[in-house]
């Protein structure tokens, strides 16, 4: 009787592919003790996308097994990490349409975060009566009304753009330090929000490659 090999597959909830013919190990991190059953294992043809464009796919792991221990049974497959996982295919060639649009996107995504946060400051500073509070403030502590910008608009007006600074950790290309900036856990929040969606409809739907 032979000794059984087991195979630790090890999935992430989302992984992006540029080509059509996806492989295991593209998908998941493969481990062994027999490197020959580990080369074997993860140059498993797990999915084929139909066509040359952008498209998610979901998986369960339970069919990851069954087609492990179909192609061979003498190997025992322990699988760690995600129960089910997503396949995003992104077609490794674009047109310069698609190129374009990319670029067209990000212009206007970053006008629009410009803009609206310059509305969002102006109207916070109207609701707040801010033109109002620093007279106050001048008359309750010298007595006696500024005929221009003094320490309070000054302080405040480098304040406001420091405070953005060290709260999102970034400026430019650089970061202030190695932590990921409260826009980067939104993305990763949303982006897993999005993908446990998308698992859950593809189980409903019973779109999702399952035993």
């Amino acid at each position: 009787m032979s000794q059984q090999i087991t195979v630790f597959l090890q999935f992430d909830q989302c992984t992006l592919v540029k080509k059509r013919r996806v492989l295991l190990s593209e998908v998941a991190s493969v481990y062994s003790t027999d490197p020959v059953i580990k080369q074997k294992v993860g140059a498993l043809e797990l999915y084929v996308f139909p066509q040359e464009k952008k498209e998610k796919k979901s998986f369960s792991v339970l069919k990851v097994i069954e087609a492990v221990g179909t192609a061979y049974p003498e190997v025992a497959v322990n699988a760690v990490g995600e129960s089910d996982f997503i396949v995003e295919y992104k077609p490794e060639k674009q047109g310069k349409y698609t190129v374009l649009l990319e670029w067209c996107k990000t212009v206007f995504v970053g006008l629009a975060v410009f803009f609206g946060s310059a509305f969002t400051i102006v109207t916070f500073n109207k609701d707040s009566s801010v033109e109002e509070i620093f007279p106050m403030i001048y008359r309750l502590t010298e007595g006696a009304e500024r005929s221009g910008p003094g320490e309070l608009e000054v302080a405040y007006s480098l304040g406001l753009p420091l405070g953005i600074i060290l709260f999102f950790n970034h400026f430019l290309r650089k970061k202030i330090d190695s932590d990921p900036t409260p826009l980067q856990v939104q993305m990763r929040q949303y982006e897993k929000d999005v993908n446990s969606t998308i698992i859950e409809n593809a189980t409903r739907e019973g779109k999702k490659e399952d035993v």
